[in-house]
């Protein structure tokens, strides 16, 4: 079911995956908590189990609730928040094994698309993660998320995206894992 921006705000996610932009590309992701769902994602994907998802948050409350308390957000990744840079962090007893592919770590990411902020704020944190089958390219072109809609439960009507990746800064051993649009000196 295709739905527009302002009826994903509305609906129950409840059991669902959706598919919706972000400031990257095209996501596929569900709720935090939804096992059974995680699992579609995955099938969907054809994603190996020993790949972990990312969690999308809407502010820090949410991202503070899902690590460890011992650890601190440094001013110089803060400042890159909401946006295109995901973030490793020691994860705490709330995110589920199978997101992190049994790793005592999760990645996380404030967006900086408002539409994804907004849903975020609506229904809380999501296990997100490129739209496409593993290994071919992300999904930037809304036309072409349609190709899957008969394996969700909802797309969101988007605009086409740029298809730059998050940069992945890794907190727990300060380094860069994949350099996107934001660049990020190590150490």
């Amino acid at each position: 079911m295709i739905i527009s921006q302002q009826e994903a705000f509305e609906v129950n996610l409840n059991g669902k995956v959706i598919i919706f932009p972000t400031d990257t590309v095209y996501g596929i992701g569900c709720l935090l908590q939804d096992v059974s769902s995680i699992h579609r994602i995955y099938e969907i994907k054809n994603r190996d189990y020993s790949k972990p998802m990312v969690i999308l948050c809407a502010n820090l409350r949410q991202v503070k609730e899902l690590i460890r308390r011992d650890q601190t957000i440094p001013d110089s990744l803060l400042k890159f928040w909401p946006g295109k840079l995901t973030i490793i962090f020691f994860k705490n007893e709330s995110v589920y094994d199978i997101i992190t592919a049994n790793n005592s770590t999760v990645g996380i990411r404030i967006p900086g698309n408002r539409f994804a902020l907004d849903l975020l704020s609506k229904h809380g944190p999501m296990v997100v993660t490129s739209l496409n089958i593993s290994s071919e390219p992300p999904i930037l072109k809304f036309k072409d998320t349609l190709a899957f809609a008969n394996q969700v439960d909802m797309i969101v009507e988007g605009e086409d995206l740029s298809g730059i990746p998050s940069t992945v800064y890794d907190l727990t051993t300060h380094k860069v894992l994949r350099q996107g649009d934001i660049e990020i000196i190590e150490g």
